[in-house]
């Protein structure tokens, strides 16, 4: 069989059908949808009124109950004003009276991994539209779809569409530090409800660090009681319930990170005896960087020698696993520094009789690790506890059926080092995930902002600077270099908000809209069907998406001046920089 021949294209031929495809890409622009849906026909852009009687039918499930009845109220009351009207012609059709859920399992609990998929069609003509989803959390996402295609007042919804829509990756998270600063249960709702918007499903809650620990437990009360701000800084344990259960209720898991034996300074007001340099100065004078006690002010890491140390540890473990339902678990494990366990006297001993640091970790992590395992979780650690330069364990220690590596530094390098060893990762690259970079840094009488005028600053002080625009987030790929059986070991990735610089003041900006362009690219990719990046594409859509947001109460930061917007095309360049 003879082979074919490749087809020649003239440069007048091929410029009319890159103008073809964009010209394509500009008409589906229209359907302002945020995340961008995989697939969806919409052949002819056109409407249809939402009748004020509508409602939705669906099956009875707790959860999607409370996703059904704030949908509802939503569609009919929200009569969104957008930005660039959408280029849709109202028909004349009888208005959509109803909205048909069929959810195939009713009983997949909201754990890794459960199908998210729906479709969703509207018709240019007929009373009802239809939602098919394998799961209540795959319906939830569909409602949100629909809430987006529905604008103006009175009501109407983009008709004649079909929607299937499922995401690339299964974890797609934001990461919020509660420990440096506090933020109200309310301001965690706000950003889970959000979230959930934006059909992102985990929210990893960092609870504890060396500055305060705010969790109320009930066996040992003293933990917060002496350890968190104060009386009205604290998330008790009736504070968990209603943010798992409002997870829930969003499609939203909540994660919880008790990270040790690092970062546990705050334990030390109820339990001294078992934290090493509590309470010190992090970098005593005269000394070099690499021997402070810790890697910003806030000392203390736990004591691995100290049987008391395991006796707190599992009653804190034990009190969070039964207020979290979540079968994962995040342990920590990071930023061991050296000086901190060298500062205590039976650590001494032990390096003294031949030990390293490197196996105090793994004497921690020995007795800790298989405690989790057994309660039947899944247990997440930063990558620190394999990767770091200094003090690591030995793999065979965690197997990688049981645990799961959160990556933050070097990028696609150490998401690559994790998957290559057999472990799943969740990517949280500093270079591109971390929401606090570019702040400056907090630390007082700090000298390194005296420069002389015309001096480079650098990044202004910011160890992770520059700040990380939604270009950068949007862009970034984090299956880079990966073969195609690593790449399916990246379970997702999250944004990362730590709170030094940070609290329920700037917590929507801070997060928003960054976090929604993670959330595109993790679920339906950041490239057209041609395999071209779509950022120029989704600026517009993000535009607009940033502008609902703030009109359904999240202060999320601005892009662009509405005068973009408001001129197509006029804020763009025609030339690559």
């Amino acid at each position: 069989m003879a082979k074919p021949k490749p087809i020649s294209l003239s440069p007048l031929t091929l410029s009319l059908l890159i103008l073809s495809l964009l010209f394509s890409s500009t008409v589906q622009s229209t359907l302002n949808v945020w995340p961008k849906p995989r697939t969806f026909s919409w052949p002819q852009p056109q409407a249809i009124l939402l009748s004020k009687n509508f409602t939705i039918s669906s099956p009875t499930h707790k959860h999607l109950d409370a996703a059904v009845t704030r949908y509802l109220r939503q569609v009919l009351t929200e009569h969104h004003r957008p930005l660039v009207p959408p280029d849709a012609n109202l028909t004349n059709s009888p208005p959509i009276q109803t909205l048909t859920l069929a959810v195939t399992d009713l009983t997949s609990p909201l754990h890794h991994g459960v199908n998210e998929s729906y479709t969703l069609s509207i018709p240019a003509e007929g009373a009802s539209a239809t939602i098919a989803a394998a799961t209540p959390w795959g319906a939830m996402r569909a409602l949100e779809t629909f809430s987006q295609l529905v604008w103006g007042d009175p009501a109407r919804v983009v008709s004649g569409i079909f929607i299937e829509d499922f995401p690339i990756f299964e974890h797609r998270g934001v990461m919020l530090d509660t420990s440096r600063n506090f933020y109200a249960v309310d301001d965690i709702l706000r950003t889970i409800r959000a979230m959930s918007e934006n059909k992102l499903n985990v929210f990893h809650w960092h609870i504890t660090d060396s500055h305060s620990f705010p969790l109320v437990l009930e066996s040992e009360p003293d933990l917060a009681g002496k350890g968190s701000y104060g009386a009205g800084m604290e998330y008790s344990p009736e504070d968990v319930k209603t943010v798992v259960e409002f997870g829930l209720d969003h499609g939203v898991r909540v994660l919880p990170e008790i990270d040790m034996p690092g970062h546990t300074g705050s334990w030390a007001e109820a339990y001294p005896e078992i934290v090493t340099c509590a309470n010190m100065f992090w970098w005593p004078a005269g000394s070099k960087l690499g021997d402070r006690l810790a890697s910003e002010p806030g000392t203390g890491h736990l004591n691995p020698l100290n049987p008391k140390t395991y006796q707190v540890i599992k009653n804190v473990i034990d009190d969070v696993a039964t207020m979290f339902p979540e079968p994962f678990y995040h342990a920590g494990a990071d930023e061991i520094i050296p000086g901190c366990w060298k500062a205590d006297p039976s650590v001494q001993t032990f390096l003294e009789n031949n030990g390293t640091l490197s196996q105090l970790l793994e004497v921690f992590v020995n007795s800790t690790f298989p405690y989790l395992v057994s309660l039947n979780r899944t247990v997440v650690y930063w990558e620190d506890v394999l990767l770091d330069a200094e003090i690591k364990v030995k793999p065979s220690l965690l197997p990688p059926e049981n645990t799961i590596l959160q990556t933050w530094n070097n990028g696609p390098n150490n998401t690559k080092k994790i998957v290559s060893s057999g472990y799943r990762a969740i990517v949280s690259s500093s270079d591109f995930y971390y929401l606090d970079c570019g702040h400056g840094n907090f630390i007082g009488n700090n000298s390194m902002y005296d420069l002389l005028p015309g001096t480079d600053p650098g990044n202004g002080g910011s160890w992770c600077g520059p700040f990380k625009t939604w270009q950068t987030i949007y862009n970034y790929d984090i299956t880079y270099g990966l073969t195609d059986e690593e790449a399916k070991l990246v379970l997702g990735g999250e944004v990362a908000l730590w709170s030094e610089q940070a609290d329920s003041t700037v917590l929507d900006p801070r997060i928003w809209p960054r976090a929604s362009a993670m959330a595109e690219t993790l679920w339906s990719g950041n490239r057209d069907e041609t395999g071209m990046k779509r950022y120029a594409e989704a600026t517009d859509r993000l535009n607009e998406w940033r502008h609902r947001m703030v009109a359904r109460g999240v202060g999320a930061e601005p892009i662009q001046p509405l005068w973009c917007i408001r001129n197509p095309g006029m804020c763009n360049t025609v030339h690559p920089f």
